[in-house]
Protein backbone atom coordinates (compact mmCIF):
# COMPACT_ATOMS: atom_id res chain seq x y z
CA UNK A 1 0.00 0.00 0.00
CA UNK A 2 1.00 3.37 -0.89
CA UNK A 3 2.04 5.81 1.63
CA UNK A 4 -0.94 8.08 3.23
CA UNK A 5 -1.09 11.49 2.09
CA UNK A 6 -1.82 13.53 5.48
CA UNK A 7 -2.36 16.79 3.52
CA UNK A 8 -4.94 19.14 5.32
CA UNK A 9 -6.78 19.68 1.65
CA UNK A 10 -7.77 18.11 -1.22
CA UNK A 11 -5.72 17.87 -4.30
CA UNK A 12 -6.91 21.00 -6.21
CA UNK A 13 -8.98 20.25 -9.43
CA UNK A 14 -7.90 22.25 -12.45
CA UNK A 15 -10.82 24.98 -13.64
CA UNK A 16 -11.08 27.27 -16.07
CA UNK A 17 -10.59 30.88 -15.03
CA UNK A 18 -13.94 32.20 -14.10
CA UNK A 19 -13.46 35.24 -16.46
CA UNK A 20 -13.31 32.89 -19.40
CA UNK A 21 -15.47 30.49 -18.27
CA UNK A 22 -18.09 33.13 -17.69
CA UNK A 23 -18.66 33.73 -21.39
CA UNK A 24 -18.34 30.03 -22.29
CA UNK A 25 -20.87 27.07 -21.35
CA UNK A 26 -17.94 24.43 -21.45
CA UNK A 27 -17.17 22.23 -18.33
CA UNK A 28 -15.63 24.57 -15.64
CA UNK A 29 -14.17 21.94 -13.41
CA UNK A 30 -11.51 19.97 -15.60
CA UNK A 31 -11.07 16.70 -13.89
CA UNK A 32 -8.01 15.30 -12.11
CA UNK A 33 -5.00 13.59 -14.17
CA UNK A 34 -4.07 9.86 -12.93
CA UNK A 35 -1.12 11.64 -10.94
CA UNK A 36 -4.19 14.19 -9.01
CA UNK A 37 -6.08 11.59 -8.43
CA UNK A 38 -3.73 8.59 -6.85
CA UNK A 39 -2.30 11.48 -4.70
CA UNK A 40 -5.55 12.11 -3.64
CA UNK A 41 -6.33 8.54 -3.13
CA UNK A 42 -3.42 8.25 -0.51
CA UNK A 43 -5.48 10.99 1.88
CA UNK A 44 -7.80 7.85 2.36
CA UNK A 45 -7.14 6.36 5.32
CA UNK A 46 -9.30 2.88 4.62
CA UNK A 47 -11.15 3.12 7.60
CA UNK A 48 -12.18 -0.49 9.29
CA UNK A 49 -16.25 1.01 9.64
CA UNK A 50 -15.73 2.99 6.02
CA UNK A 51 -18.38 5.83 7.37
CA UNK A 52 -18.11 7.28 3.79
CA UNK A 53 -20.09 4.46 2.37
CA UNK A 54 -22.64 4.75 4.94
CA UNK A 55 -23.63 8.62 3.57
CA UNK A 56 -23.93 7.25 0.30
CA UNK A 57 -27.76 6.45 -0.75
CA UNK A 58 -26.53 3.99 -3.12
CA UNK A 59 -23.94 2.71 -0.82
CA UNK A 60 -20.70 2.34 -3.28
CA UNK A 61 -17.57 0.63 -1.74
CA UNK A 62 -15.60 3.41 -1.58
CA UNK A 63 -12.52 2.64 0.03
CA UNK A 64 -12.54 -0.44 -2.23
CA UNK A 65 -12.25 1.33 -5.68
CA UNK A 66 -10.20 4.21 -4.13
CA UNK A 67 -7.49 1.20 -3.16
CA UNK A 68 -7.59 0.45 -7.14
CA UNK A 69 -6.82 3.73 -8.14
CA UNK A 70 -3.69 3.07 -6.23
CA UNK A 71 -3.42 -0.32 -7.61
CA UNK A 72 -3.49 0.98 -11.37
CA UNK A 73 -6.36 -1.09 -11.39
CA UNK A 74 -9.37 1.45 -13.21
CA UNK A 75 -11.28 -1.37 -14.59
CA UNK A 76 -11.56 -2.54 -11.07
CA UNK A 77 -12.17 0.51 -9.34
CA UNK A 78 -15.17 1.29 -12.09
CA UNK A 79 -16.33 -2.06 -11.39
CA UNK A 80 -16.60 -1.45 -8.12
CA UNK A 81 -18.58 1.35 -8.51
CA UNK A 82 -20.67 1.01 -10.91
CA UNK A 83 -21.54 -2.59 -8.87
CA UNK A 84 -24.33 0.09 -7.28
CA UNK A 85 -23.89 3.19 -9.08
CA UNK A 86 -25.52 3.02 -12.45
CA UNK A 87 -24.81 6.69 -13.41
CA UNK A 88 -21.50 7.46 -11.95
CA UNK A 89 -20.05 9.93 -14.34
CA UNK A 90 -22.98 12.21 -13.36
CA UNK A 91 -22.79 11.48 -9.60
CA UNK A 92 -19.21 12.29 -9.37
CA UNK A 93 -20.48 15.92 -10.84
CA UNK A 94 -23.56 17.07 -9.18
CA UNK A 95 -23.45 15.00 -6.29
CA UNK A 96 -23.63 17.06 -2.69
CA UNK A 97 -20.83 14.92 -1.37
CA UNK A 98 -20.16 17.53 0.85
CA UNK A 99 -23.63 16.33 2.69
CA UNK A 100 -22.87 12.50 2.33
CA UNK A 101 -19.65 10.08 1.75
CA UNK A 102 -17.16 12.97 2.36
CA UNK A 103 -19.45 14.83 5.13
CA UNK A 104 -18.65 11.32 7.27
CA UNK A 105 -15.26 11.02 6.18
CA UNK A 106 -12.94 10.61 9.54
CA UNK A 107 -10.18 13.17 7.77
CA UNK A 108 -13.29 15.90 8.37
CA UNK A 109 -11.50 15.75 11.78
CA UNK A 110 -8.32 17.29 10.74
CA UNK A 111 -8.77 19.34 7.43
CA UNK A 112 -11.06 18.73 4.53
CA UNK A 113 -12.78 14.99 3.83
CA UNK A 114 -11.07 13.07 0.79
CA UNK A 115 -12.51 14.17 -2.33
CA UNK A 116 -14.23 11.21 -3.19
CA UNK A 117 -16.42 12.89 -5.97
CA UNK A 118 -13.53 13.71 -7.50
CA UNK A 119 -11.89 10.37 -7.77
CA UNK A 120 -15.13 8.96 -8.54
CA UNK A 121 -15.54 11.19 -11.79
CA UNK A 122 -11.99 10.34 -12.62
CA UNK A 123 -12.37 6.79 -12.68
CA UNK A 124 -16.24 7.21 -14.36
CA UNK A 125 -14.73 9.41 -17.31
CA UNK A 126 -11.49 6.93 -18.08
CA UNK A 127 -14.54 4.01 -18.17
CA UNK A 128 -16.20 6.63 -20.59
CA UNK A 129 -13.34 7.37 -22.62
CA UNK A 130 -12.48 3.54 -23.43
CA UNK A 131 -12.94 2.80 -26.96
CA UNK A 132 -14.22 -1.01 -25.49
CA UNK A 133 -16.88 -1.44 -23.28
CA UNK A 134 -17.21 -5.07 -22.13
CA UNK A 135 -20.83 -5.51 -22.68
CA UNK A 136 -22.92 -6.83 -19.90
CA UNK A 137 -24.70 -10.12 -19.77
CA UNK A 138 -28.39 -10.63 -19.03
CA UNK A 139 -30.61 -13.54 -18.98
CA UNK A 140 -33.98 -12.43 -19.62
CA UNK A 141 -37.31 -13.56 -17.49
CA UNK A 142 -39.54 -11.99 -19.92
CA UNK A 143 -41.47 -10.30 -17.54
CA UNK A 144 -42.26 -6.45 -18.62
CA UNK A 145 -42.12 -3.75 -16.06
CA UNK A 146 -42.74 0.05 -16.98
CA UNK A 147 -40.96 2.68 -15.87
CA UNK A 148 -42.57 6.40 -16.11
CA UNK A 149 -40.17 8.89 -16.65
CA UNK A 150 -35.71 8.90 -17.66
CA UNK A 151 -34.49 11.15 -14.83
CA UNK A 152 -31.96 9.80 -12.24
CA UNK A 153 -34.17 8.12 -10.11
CA UNK A 154 -36.35 6.08 -13.70
CA UNK A 155 -32.71 5.62 -15.18
CA UNK A 156 -31.42 3.72 -11.99
CA UNK A 157 -34.77 1.43 -11.66
CA UNK A 158 -34.56 0.33 -15.09
CA UNK A 159 -30.91 -0.16 -15.04
CA UNK A 160 -31.33 -2.39 -11.90
CA UNK A 161 -34.97 -3.97 -13.10
CA UNK A 162 -33.04 -5.15 -16.40
CA UNK A 163 -30.04 -6.52 -14.77
CA UNK A 164 -32.48 -9.15 -12.89
CA UNK A 165 -33.75 -9.95 -16.29
CA UNK A 166 -37.04 -8.06 -16.38
CA UNK A 167 -38.07 -6.65 -19.84
CA UNK A 168 -38.19 -3.14 -19.12
CA UNK A 169 -39.64 0.07 -21.13
CA UNK A 170 -38.45 3.39 -19.98
CA UNK A 171 -41.61 6.07 -20.75
CA UNK A 172 -40.50 9.79 -21.41
CA UNK A 173 -42.87 12.53 -21.85
CA UNK A 174 -39.79 14.94 -24.11
CA UNK A 175 -38.06 14.11 -27.16
CA UNK A 176 -34.75 13.87 -25.56
CA UNK A 177 -34.27 11.27 -22.55
CA UNK A 178 -32.67 12.14 -19.08
CA UNK A 179 -35.33 13.98 -17.16
CA UNK A 180 -33.41 17.00 -15.22
CA UNK A 181 -30.00 16.08 -16.30
CA UNK A 182 -30.88 17.14 -19.51
CA UNK A 183 -33.16 19.86 -19.20
CA UNK A 184 -32.46 21.18 -15.53
CA UNK A 185 -28.41 21.20 -15.29
CA UNK A 186 -26.38 23.50 -17.14
CA UNK A 187 -24.01 22.45 -19.67
CA UNK A 188 -20.91 23.72 -17.86
CA UNK A 189 -22.00 21.58 -14.85
CA UNK A 190 -22.61 18.87 -17.23
CA UNK A 191 -22.29 17.95 -20.45
CA UNK A 192 -25.29 17.02 -22.44
CA UNK A 193 -22.87 14.45 -24.39
CA UNK A 194 -21.97 12.97 -20.57
CA UNK A 195 -25.72 12.47 -20.13
CA UNK A 196 -26.15 10.74 -23.46
CA UNK A 197 -23.26 8.32 -22.69
CA UNK A 198 -24.31 7.22 -19.92
CA UNK A 199 -28.11 6.72 -21.17
CA UNK A 200 -26.70 4.54 -23.73
CA UNK A 201 -25.38 2.42 -21.25
CA UNK A 202 -28.69 1.78 -19.77
CA UNK A 203 -30.05 1.03 -22.86
CA UNK A 204 -27.44 -1.38 -23.51
CA UNK A 205 -28.82 -3.57 -21.10
CA UNK A 206 -31.46 -4.13 -23.03
CA UNK A 207 -33.97 -1.22 -21.87
CA UNK A 208 -37.01 -0.02 -24.37
CA UNK A 209 -37.08 4.01 -24.68
CA UNK A 210 -40.32 5.51 -25.44
CA UNK A 211 -39.97 8.87 -26.05
CA UNK A 212 -42.90 11.56 -26.35
CA UNK A 213 -45.29 9.54 -24.35
CA UNK A 214 -47.11 11.74 -21.52
CA UNK A 215 -48.01 8.83 -19.29
CA UNK A 216 -51.43 9.69 -18.11
CA UNK A 217 -52.75 11.37 -21.38
CA UNK A 218 -51.17 9.34 -24.56
CA UNK A 219 -51.08 6.05 -22.17
CA UNK A 220 -52.80 5.13 -18.89
CA UNK A 221 -51.84 3.02 -16.13
CA UNK A 222 -54.30 0.78 -16.49
CA UNK A 223 -53.62 0.29 -20.41
CA UNK A 224 -49.89 -0.27 -19.33
CA UNK A 225 -51.40 -2.85 -17.51
CA UNK A 226 -53.33 -4.39 -20.18
CA UNK A 227 -50.14 -4.35 -22.13
CA UNK A 228 -48.85 -6.90 -20.00
CA UNK A 229 -46.73 -5.14 -17.55
CA UNK A 230 -46.68 -6.48 -14.37
CA UNK A 231 -45.54 -3.60 -12.00
CA UNK A 232 -45.11 0.15 -12.93
CA UNK A 233 -42.67 2.41 -11.20
CA UNK A 234 -43.25 6.20 -11.24
CA UNK A 235 -40.34 8.52 -11.41
CA UNK A 236 -41.98 11.89 -13.05
CA UNK A 237 -39.83 13.96 -10.79
CA UNK A 238 -41.02 17.63 -9.84
CA UNK A 239 -41.39 19.47 -12.85
CA UNK A 240 -43.99 21.93 -11.63
CA UNK A 241 -42.38 25.49 -10.56
CA UNK A 242 -43.40 27.56 -7.50
CA UNK A 243 -43.75 31.12 -8.09
CA UNK A 244 -44.17 34.04 -5.23
CA UNK A 245 -47.42 34.66 -5.51
CA UNK A 246 -46.70 39.02 -5.65
CA UNK A 247 -48.67 41.36 -8.27
CA UNK A 248 -46.39 41.34 -11.51
CA UNK A 249 -45.23 37.98 -11.87
CA UNK A 250 -47.36 38.03 -15.30
CA UNK A 251 -45.20 40.37 -16.80
CA UNK A 252 -43.78 39.75 -19.75
CA UNK A 253 -39.97 39.15 -19.11
CA UNK A 254 -40.84 36.72 -16.20
CA UNK A 255 -39.31 33.22 -16.20
CA UNK A 256 -39.68 30.49 -13.90
CA UNK A 257 -36.23 28.78 -13.78
CA UNK A 258 -37.61 25.51 -14.81
CA UNK A 259 -38.55 27.35 -18.13
CA UNK A 260 -35.85 29.31 -18.89
CA UNK A 261 -33.42 26.33 -18.24
CA UNK A 262 -35.45 23.73 -20.40
CA UNK A 263 -35.16 26.62 -23.35
CA UNK A 264 -31.37 26.80 -22.70
CA UNK A 265 -30.63 22.96 -22.03
CA UNK A 266 -33.58 21.59 -24.45
CA UNK A 267 -33.64 24.49 -27.23
CA UNK A 268 -29.58 24.41 -27.06
CA UNK A 269 -29.06 28.29 -26.11
CA UNK A 270 -25.73 26.59 -24.80
CA UNK A 271 -24.16 26.82 -28.32
CA UNK A 272 -25.12 30.33 -29.32
CA UNK A 273 -24.26 31.74 -31.51
CA UNK A 274 -25.14 28.51 -33.90
CA UNK A 275 -28.45 28.11 -32.25
CA UNK A 276 -30.91 30.87 -32.73
CA UNK A 277 -33.03 29.71 -29.18
CA UNK A 278 -35.88 31.29 -28.08
CA UNK A 279 -34.79 32.97 -25.01
CA UNK A 280 -35.62 36.57 -24.48
CA UNK A 281 -33.45 37.80 -21.63
CA UNK A 282 -32.44 41.28 -21.13
CA UNK A 283 -29.34 43.20 -19.70
CA UNK A 284 -30.42 43.60 -15.98
CA UNK A 285 -31.63 40.03 -14.66
CA UNK A 286 -32.83 39.13 -11.16
CA UNK A 287 -32.81 35.78 -10.11
CA UNK A 288 -34.83 35.47 -6.57
CA UNK A 289 -33.56 32.20 -4.85
CA UNK A 290 -30.48 30.77 -3.17
CA UNK A 291 -30.58 26.61 -3.77
CA UNK A 292 -28.53 25.16 -6.56
CA UNK A 293 -31.13 26.12 -9.35
CA UNK A 294 -30.79 29.43 -8.57
CA UNK A 295 -27.24 29.46 -9.03
CA UNK A 296 -27.37 27.42 -12.46
CA UNK A 297 -30.17 30.52 -13.36
CA UNK A 298 -27.63 32.70 -12.64
CA UNK A 299 -24.87 31.20 -14.08
CA UNK A 300 -26.46 30.89 -17.14
CA UNK A 301 -28.04 33.92 -17.48
CA UNK A 302 -24.40 35.53 -17.06
CA UNK A 303 -23.13 33.53 -19.69
CA UNK A 304 -25.69 34.57 -22.35
CA UNK A 305 -24.36 38.46 -22.02
CA UNK A 306 -26.40 39.50 -19.01
CA UNK A 307 -25.62 41.63 -15.43
CA UNK A 308 -27.13 39.16 -13.02
CA UNK A 309 -28.07 39.75 -9.31
CA UNK A 310 -29.05 36.82 -7.07
CA UNK A 311 -32.10 38.41 -4.72
CA UNK A 312 -32.10 36.36 -1.46
CA UNK A 313 -34.19 36.94 1.81
CA UNK A 314 -31.34 35.74 3.92
CA UNK A 315 -27.38 36.17 4.21
CA UNK A 316 -24.84 34.37 1.84
CA UNK A 317 -23.40 31.97 4.25
CA UNK A 318 -27.65 30.71 4.88
CA UNK A 319 -28.15 29.97 0.90
CA UNK A 320 -29.09 26.24 0.81
CA UNK A 321 -26.81 26.18 -2.71
CA UNK A 322 -23.62 24.28 -2.52
CA UNK A 323 -21.16 26.54 -1.39
CA UNK A 324 -18.93 25.16 -4.35
CA UNK A 325 -21.68 26.96 -6.74
CA UNK A 326 -22.69 29.71 -5.09
CA UNK A 327 -18.72 30.37 -4.54
CA UNK A 328 -18.73 29.83 -8.58
CA UNK A 329 -20.79 32.20 -8.92
CA UNK A 330 -19.27 35.04 -6.79
CA UNK A 331 -16.00 34.06 -8.94
CA UNK A 332 -17.66 34.82 -12.22
CA UNK A 333 -19.33 38.12 -11.53
CA UNK A 334 -22.53 37.72 -10.49
CA UNK A 335 -24.03 39.91 -7.90
CA UNK A 336 -25.49 39.11 -4.53
CA UNK A 337 -28.63 41.14 -2.85
CA UNK A 338 -28.88 39.19 0.37
CA UNK A 339 -31.25 40.43 2.90
CA UNK A 340 -33.89 41.43 0.55
CA UNK A 341 -37.18 39.76 -0.61
CA UNK A 342 -38.89 40.95 -3.48
CA UNK A 343 -42.56 42.15 -2.68
CA UNK A 344 -43.55 43.07 -5.97
CA UNK A 345 -42.21 43.15 -10.10
CA UNK A 346 -42.57 46.57 -11.69
CA UNK A 347 -43.31 47.25 -15.21
CA UNK A 348 -43.68 49.72 -18.18
CA UNK A 349 -46.52 51.24 -20.18
CA UNK A 350 -45.77 47.73 -22.71
CA UNK A 351 -46.16 45.76 -19.45
CA UNK A 352 -42.23 44.22 -19.74
CA UNK A 353 -40.65 44.28 -16.50
CA UNK A 354 -38.72 47.01 -15.72
CA UNK A 355 -37.75 47.04 -11.97
CA UNK A 356 -38.22 44.64 -8.59
CA UNK A 357 -39.43 46.65 -5.43
CA UNK A 358 -37.92 44.57 -2.43
CA UNK A 359 -38.01 44.67 1.72
CA UNK A 360 -35.02 44.79 3.72
CA UNK A 361 -34.83 41.89 5.82
CA UNK A 362 -33.05 41.53 8.78
CA UNK A 363 -32.21 37.40 10.72
CA UNK A 364 -33.84 36.52 13.73
CA UNK A 365 -34.11 33.48 15.10
CA UNK A 366 -33.49 29.91 13.95
CA UNK A 367 -36.07 27.62 12.04
CA UNK A 368 -36.26 24.25 12.28
CA UNK A 369 -33.60 23.71 9.56
CA UNK A 370 -31.27 25.18 11.97
CA UNK A 371 -31.35 29.14 9.75
CA UNK A 372 -31.67 32.14 11.00
CA UNK A 373 -35.45 33.34 10.10
CA UNK A 374 -35.56 35.97 7.90
CA UNK A 375 -37.63 39.09 9.26
CA UNK A 376 -39.08 41.99 7.28
CA UNK A 377 -38.37 45.42 8.34
CA UNK A 378 -40.21 47.64 6.93
CA UNK A 379 -38.01 49.27 4.33
CA UNK A 380 -37.95 49.06 0.67
CA UNK A 381 -36.57 49.93 -2.37
CA UNK A 382 -36.96 49.46 -6.27
CA UNK A 383 -34.12 47.82 -8.24
CA UNK A 384 -33.99 48.19 -12.22
CA UNK A 385 -34.39 45.14 -13.89
CA UNK A 386 -35.55 43.91 -17.16
CA UNK A 387 -35.92 39.91 -16.57
CA UNK A 388 -36.56 38.26 -13.80
CA UNK A 389 -36.06 34.39 -13.23
CA UNK A 390 -37.70 32.97 -10.36
CA UNK A 391 -35.70 29.48 -8.75
CA UNK A 392 -37.56 28.94 -5.30
CA UNK A 393 -38.27 25.61 -5.61
CA UNK A 394 -40.49 22.86 -7.71
CA UNK A 395 -43.29 20.61 -6.61
CA UNK A 396 -44.42 17.23 -7.91
CA UNK A 397 -45.58 17.13 -11.64
CA UNK A 398 -49.76 17.22 -11.21
CA UNK A 399 -50.42 14.33 -13.94
CA UNK A 400 -50.60 11.20 -12.03
CA UNK A 401 -52.95 12.77 -9.44
CA UNK A 402 -55.37 13.95 -11.86
CA UNK A 403 -55.29 11.73 -14.12
CA UNK A 404 -55.25 8.75 -11.27
CA UNK A 405 -57.88 9.14 -9.22
CA UNK A 406 -57.40 5.99 -7.32
CA UNK A 407 -53.17 6.84 -6.02
CA UNK A 408 -53.50 9.01 -3.11
CA UNK A 409 -50.96 11.94 -2.43
CA UNK A 410 -50.09 14.62 0.05
CA UNK A 411 -51.52 17.68 -0.16
CA UNK A 412 -48.65 19.51 -2.13
CA UNK A 413 -48.74 16.54 -4.68
CA UNK A 414 -45.97 14.22 -3.60
CA UNK A 415 -47.21 10.73 -4.45
CA UNK A 416 -47.67 8.86 -0.79
CA UNK A 417 -45.86 5.07 -0.83
CA UNK A 418 -45.18 2.36 1.52
CA UNK A 419 -41.88 3.28 3.14
CA UNK A 420 -40.95 -0.32 2.89
CA UNK A 421 -42.18 -1.34 -0.26
CA UNK A 422 -42.06 1.90 -1.94
CA UNK A 423 -45.76 0.56 -3.47
CA UNK A 424 -48.49 3.92 -3.99
CA UNK A 425 -51.99 2.62 -3.55
CA UNK A 426 -52.59 1.45 -6.17
CA UNK A 427 -51.72 -2.42 -6.61
CA UNK A 428 -48.49 -3.09 -8.58
CA UNK A 429 -47.52 1.20 -9.33
CA UNK A 430 -44.48 1.66 -7.18
CA UNK A 431 -43.42 5.43 -7.24
CA UNK A 432 -40.05 7.14 -6.14
CA UNK A 433 -37.74 10.32 -5.81
CA UNK A 434 -39.14 13.92 -6.50
CA UNK A 435 -41.90 12.85 -7.51
CA UNK A 436 -42.75 11.68 -3.93
CA UNK A 437 -40.36 13.44 -1.65
CA UNK A 438 -40.55 16.89 -3.84
CA UNK A 439 -37.69 18.38 -5.53
CA UNK A 440 -34.03 16.36 -3.63
CA UNK A 441 -30.99 15.42 -5.49
CA UNK A 442 -29.81 13.19 -8.03
CA UNK A 443 -28.11 10.99 -5.53
CA UNK A 444 -30.66 10.79 -2.94
CA UNK A 445 -33.30 9.72 -6.71
CA UNK A 446 -31.17 7.29 -7.78
CA UNK A 447 -31.20 6.15 -4.47
CA UNK A 448 -35.02 5.58 -4.14
CA UNK A 449 -35.03 4.43 -7.97
CA UNK A 450 -32.94 1.38 -6.85
CA UNK A 451 -34.98 0.64 -3.58
CA UNK A 452 -38.17 0.41 -5.84
CA UNK A 453 -36.21 -1.80 -8.28
CA UNK A 454 -35.62 -4.17 -5.25
CA UNK A 455 -38.75 -4.15 -3.59
CA UNK A 456 -40.86 -4.83 -7.38
CA UNK A 457 -38.34 -7.63 -8.31
CA UNK A 458 -39.44 -8.83 -4.44
CA UNK A 459 -43.15 -7.93 -5.42
CA UNK A 460 -43.13 -10.16 -8.80
CA UNK A 461 -41.30 -12.79 -7.39
CA UNK A 462 -44.04 -13.71 -4.89
CA UNK A 463 -46.76 -12.82 -7.09
CA UNK A 464 -45.33 -15.62 -9.27
CA UNK A 465 -44.68 -18.04 -6.43
CA UNK A 466 -48.51 -18.04 -5.70
CA UNK A 467 -49.52 -19.24 -8.77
Amino acid sequence: MAKFNMAKEKVKMPEQDPNVRNKNFKEVSLGYTLEMAKEESKRCLHCKNAPCKNGCPVSVNIPEFITEILNDDLDKAYDIISATNNLPAICGRVCPQENQCEGLCTRLKTGEAVGIGRLERFVADYHMNKKYNKPVEVTSTGIKVAVVGSGPSGLTCAADLAKSGYKVTLFEAFHTAGGVLMYGIPEFRLPKTLVQKELKNVIGLGVKLQRNTIVGRTLSLNELFEEGFEAIYLSTGAGLPKFLNIPGENLNGVYSANEFLTRINLMKAYKFPDYDTPVNIGKKVCIVGGGNVAMDAARSAKRLGSDVTVVYRRGFEEMPARKEESEHAKEEGINFLNLHNPVEIIGDENKWVKAVKVEKMELGEADKSGRRRPKPTGKYEEVEFDTVIIAIGQSPNPLIKQTNKDIKTENWGGIIIDDTTTQTSKEAVFAGGDAVTGAATVILAMGAGKKAAEQIDLYIKNKHKEK
